[in-house]
């Protein structure tokens, strides 16, 4: 059972219902007809990759992960488990994962998967050693996943599947902020350099949290102008988006660790509720 517990820690739980999550709203919001079993292989073959990739990743930060408080009681850093069983592991399911949803969803959807998979992998990983613009980069897989909810059903790209990627993109950036704000240290002593780390005054950091909190604005009002979602989500958008910009903007002016994670908190209450709003409001 602890085995069975050290593996399933290997997929971050949490990470991977975000991302169930978010691709279950792109096929809600392009589906018109419910189709159970379609809908279930592109969840499955969806938590299989994020899930793979999340033990892959953590099989590439190994030794990294151990320099980190935040991060030292995974199963690697804690020799719970064997590196090399972790790579097979992650290996196995985002190779079933990958195959999953192109035989039982369809090919577009199986490529974005293997896109984000190594966007993930081979892009952010590396790169959160060396930039800080990692961040952007590690947005670029997380936004992902409600596009392939939309292709699972539509079978191809359209502007709406764009919004719901820029959706997820502009609101990891601050989320992402927030948490490397609170463990900068942490991030220092691993050797990543995050904007926080690099910007200890925190001038930068707060410019890009304000900035990226009044762009992601305009753009989640997107969908009821493109007809995706009704006026009552357009409203609650705006509203939602304005509060969220004033937790932003409280912890720009008053840069503490607490304000961070008070700023990750409303990032983790105002995604699900726009996203919830969104697919409740629908309009096609």
């Amino acid at each position: 059972m602890k085995r069975f517990r050290a593996y399933m820690e290997l997929t971050k739980p949490r990470l991977t219902s975000m991302v169930i999550f978010t691709t279950w709203l792109g096929y809600a919001l392009a589906s018109r007809h419910s189709d159970p079993f379609r809908l279930f292989h592109t969840l499955l073959g969806s938590w299989l990759v994020a899930g793979g990739a999340a033990a892959l990743n953590q099989y590439m930060e190994r030794d990294l992960d151990a320099l980190m408080r935040r991060t030292q009681s995974r199963p690697l850093p804690q020799h719970r488990l064997e590196a090399r069983d972790a790579l097979i592991f992650g290996a196995l399911l985002c190779a079933i994962g990958v195959l999953e949803l192109a035989i039982f969803v369809n090919s577009l959807t199986s490529v974005l998967s293997l896109i984000s998979l190594l966007s993930y992998l081979l892009c952010y990983t590396p790169l959160k050693t060396k930039t800080s613009l990692c961040t952007l980069v590690g947005a670029i897989p997380g936004a992902i996943p409600p596009m392939m909810g939309w292709t699972a059903v539509r079978g191809a790209l359209g502007p709406q599947a764009w919004v719901l990627f820029w959706i997820l993109f502009l609101w990891q950036l601050p989320h992402f902020l927030a948490i490397a704000w609170m463990y900068r240290e942490d991030y220092a002593r691993a050797g990543f350099p995050m904007l926080p780390v690099i910007d200890p005054r925190g001038g930068t950091t707060a410019r890009m949290i304000l900035l990226y909190t009044v762009v992601l604005i305009p753009v989640t009002l997107m969908p009821a102008r493109m007809g995706v979602a009704g006026l009552s989500y357009f409203f609650g958008a705006l509203t939602l988006g304005a509060a969220f910009f004033v937790c932003g903007a409280f912890t720009a002016i008053h840069r503490t660790a607490l304000n961070a994670r008070r700023l990750l908190m409303a990032s983790v209450i105002y995604l699900p509720t726009l996203l919830t709003w969104m697919a409740w409001n629908k309009a096609i």
